[in-house]
């Protein structure tokens, strides 16, 4: 399972309003080659499911992986800080041995 912690439930909100997203839109997070750390992060906003996603909700947020991103994001929670020191979202992955200072990519 992959969780949302209550501030990036509140910004992915709001970005979709931004965007204008179709009610059936859901968070699509993924994982590809690159980055300092050898795999990094992606994240877009989708409303097409394929055969090898996988869906879950936390907290009203409906999200979306695939089955070989959901391999290195089991566990994981996506969160947001909007603080002077760093903004933006993050991810508190329990299976990263190693992650770059910008927190973007990791390798397991």
């Amino acid at each position: 399972m992959i969780t949302v912690s209550e501030s990036a439930k509140q910004k992915l909100i709001g970005l979709m309003r931004e965007e204008n997203a179709s009610p059936d839109a859901f968070l699509r997070i993924g994982v590809e080659s690159g980055g300092c750390s050898g795999l990094s992060y992606k994240m877009t906003f989708d409303n097409k499911i394929t055969p090898d996603d996988k869906m879950f909700e936390d907290k009203g947020v409906k999200l979306v992986v695939d089955k070989k991103s959901f391999l290195y994001l089991v566990g994981t929670e996506l969160q947001y800080s909007g603080g002077l020191n760093g903004k933006g979202f993050s991810f508190a992955n329990p299976n990263a041995n190693r992650t770059c200072s910008c927190g973007e990519s990791f390798a397991v």
